[in-house]
């Protein structure tokens, strides 16, 4: 009875100790979120400082404060895209900002689209007569794209300007699967739906190769032509046709050769560049050598808040992979979108809709899921466009049909209609090891699919004919949207990706342009006028605690791969963590036992942050988790 005692004692003790802890850890976050929220009094004179230590986003992912415990991976700082832009070419008509600073040292990447429409708001700034400095240790092709808008920009005495261009290898695992005796069964639609290639084949298609090579050329030249009308003193052919050459020139020195090329201005480190920023913004006694007077992003946009007069128009974003369920934001589960859809099409508020699709797609259900949202939605009589940002693909596409007018960049990777489905079976490799598997059927389907005893032929027919039916309605709903006859749909479908530029030409969209322009034409639309309109976003409102957890862990601020790019060694160790990345990946997409997929995986090595996304899916999944779930 005593030892009994003594045990219920020992429990109590451990419940008030917990619960003491979790008392401590609320008021430490509702002292650190009333604490850190940015408020207009924290605007000072001087520069608007960004220093953009994380990814740019479409919209920010929810911050699951278990998941971040139990995979022992501090989130990424994520920046909104549109946040970014407004609170630059806010500071182009605020006398109290004087500059535009933006360091891109931790700048973990983004999409091409994003960073033209951050560089076209530093031309805002700029065409103010305000200067925009920008800084960083070396330069890949993203921060390129974005620093190219600057007035200065500096490079550390031991960083560099690397430029590569689209391209590079993939991954096939035909001969590893092979060798494991994994059978892979592959049922697809379209000639060109490469995804599945790494499969079932040791090399890719002579189709995929063609479609491949046309789409890095016009990524390519989208982006000399960009940066050219940037910053045409640059020559980019100098930096690409021969880099050996072109360093070897400056004496092996980088950044010398970044300068002679005209693709960086100064040379200096963090201390030298903050110093310059003194000199035109001004300093406070007191402060270190290299600060500088400045106010920072949230601060900022507190002190210049988005109108509200005026006309609603709602806007939606459909952000990363397309999934079933209620998954995000920063993930598009297709319940979740739809639902939001729904809840705006019953409050009929609203003056218009703008659906603004960044990505790659993914389930097919939640797909037409959302797509039935919008349809709905459209038959109430309200104009309904869609802005396509980075990616627009496959399920992205898919979401776009019933819109009235379709919006892309030239810079956005859209198509990719086609339809996939993937089955590992295990027959084979059991059989090598000794085991056998035997039972009864009732019908020809009983059992089936059967991973471990394989696909019969039956089962096989009626996937694959179910992906067939999945491909002959998404191109019907393709063809209705833009007019064309199913067969029309088909020649230019097959799986294929496009360009923007491209994609209008062949009728997938309507017109170049971004997120101003479908919110201009919607307004239209709605017979409203300049200030009697105001977009309301949907679903991705902020939220101060994952904020909060953000700045108390450090977020964006562990991650080795995006901090190692501090020189051309850094660089090449990014990439090889990436592969090793993309390999967890494609393990997890193999044995990931999801249905049918209207999804363009090759869309993310054109997308810097659909790749990132991807990458810390699989990071937080595990390599002993893929293992488990590969051989088990």
């Amino acid at each position: 009875m005593n030892f009994a005692v003594k045990v219920w004692k020992i429990l109590v003790g451990i419940k008030d100790g917990l619960t003491l802890l979790f008392l401590l850890l609320f008021f430490s976050l509702l002292f650190a979120a009333l604490t850190t929220r940015p408020s207009p009094a924290m605007v000072h004179e001087g520069a608007l400082y960004l220093p953009l230590n994380g990814v740019l986003v479409e919209e920010k992912a929810f911050i699951d404060p278990m998941a971040i415990i139990l995979s022992g991976q501090q989130p990424d700082h994520q920046y909104r895209v549109r946040d970014v832009v407004r609170g630059i070419e806010a500071a182009a008509s605020d006398p109290r900002i004087k500059a535009v600073v933006i360091d891109l040292e931790q700048y973990a990447g983004g999409g091409r689209v994003h960073a033209q429409q951050v560089g076209e708001a530093m031309d805002k700034v700029r065409a103010a007569k305000k200067p925009v400095l920008v800084r960083a240790p070396i330069y890949d092709d993203g921060r390129m794209l974005l620093a190219a808008h600057a007035s200065e920009i500096w490079v550390d005495p031991l960083g560099g300007v690397m430029i590569t261009g689209p391209g590079g290898t993939n991954l096939y695992y035909k001969g590893l699967l092979d060798r494991l005796k994994v059978q892979a069964h592959i049922f697809r639609v379209g000639t060109y739906k490469s995804a599945v290639e790494p499969f079932e084949r040791t090399a890719a298609s002579p189709e995929a190769s063609e479609a491949d090579r046309a789409l890095y050329a016009a990524v390519w030249e989208t982006w000399r032509q960009n940066v050219k009308k940037a910053r045409p003193a640059a020559n980019i052919g100098l930096a690409t046709r021969d880099p050996a050459a072109w360093l070897a020139a400056s004496g092996g020195d980088a950044a010398k050769a970044a300068k002679a090329a005209g693709l960086v201005d100064r040379i200096g480190d963090k201390t030298e560049f903050g110093k310059r920023v003194a000199e035109i913004v001004g300093t406070d006694p007191g402060l270190p050598v290299g600060a500088f007077k400045h106010s920072r992003l949230g601060a900022w946009l507190a002190a210049n808040p988005e109108s509200v007069s005026g006309k609603p128009i709602a806007v939606v974003t459909i952000a990363n992979e397309i999934v079933d369920g209620e998954d995000g934001p920063g993930i598009a589960g297709g319940e979740r979108i739809a639902n939001l859809i729904d809840e705006a099409t019953a409050e009929r508020t609203y003056a218009g809709l703008v659906i603004r699709v960044d990505s790659p797609g993914g389930s097919v259900t939640a797909s037409e899921r959302i797509r039935a949202a919008i349809e709905r939605m459209q038959a109430t009589g309200i104009p309904v466009a869609v802005s396509m940002a980075n990616v627009a693909a496959s399920g992205g596409y898919w979401v776009s049909t019933p819109a009235k007018r379709i919006f892309a960049e030239p810079e956005t990777i859209t198509g990719s209609i086609g339809v996939f489905g993937m089955i590992p079976t295990f027959e084979r490799t059991l059989a090598d090891i000794g085991i056998t598997t035997d039972g009864q059927r009732t019908t020809a389907l009983s059992g089936q699919p059967d991973v471990l005893a394989g696909l019969s032929p039956q089962v096989k027919q009626v996937i694959q004919s179910q992906i067939q039916e999945n491909y002959n309605r998404f191109i019907g709903l393709v063809g209705k949207s833009r007019g064309k006859s199913a067969e029309a749909v088909d020649r230019i479908a097959q799986g294929r990706v496009w360009d923007g530029g491209t994609a209008r030409q062949l009728g997938l969209v309507d017109q170049l342009g971004g997120m101003d322009e479908a919110l201009n034409w919607v307004a239209k639309e709605a017979k409203l006028k300049d200030g009697e309109w105001h977009p309301v976003y949907l679903g991705g409102q902020d939220d101060p605690f994952s904020d909060t957890l953000i700045a108390l862990l450090g977020g964006g601020k562990d991650n080795a791969e995006e901090l190692a790019l501090t020189d051309f060694t850094g660089f090449v160790a990014q990439r090889q963590t990436e592969a090793l990345h993309r390999m967890e990946r494609d393990v997890a997409r193999l044995t990931s036992g999801v249905g049918a997929q209207a999804l363009c995986l090759e869309c993310a090595s054109l997308d810097s942050s659909a790749a990132h996304g991807a990458e810390r899916s699989a990071r937080q999944s595990g390599w002993l988790t893929l293992l488990a779930r590969f051989f088990g």
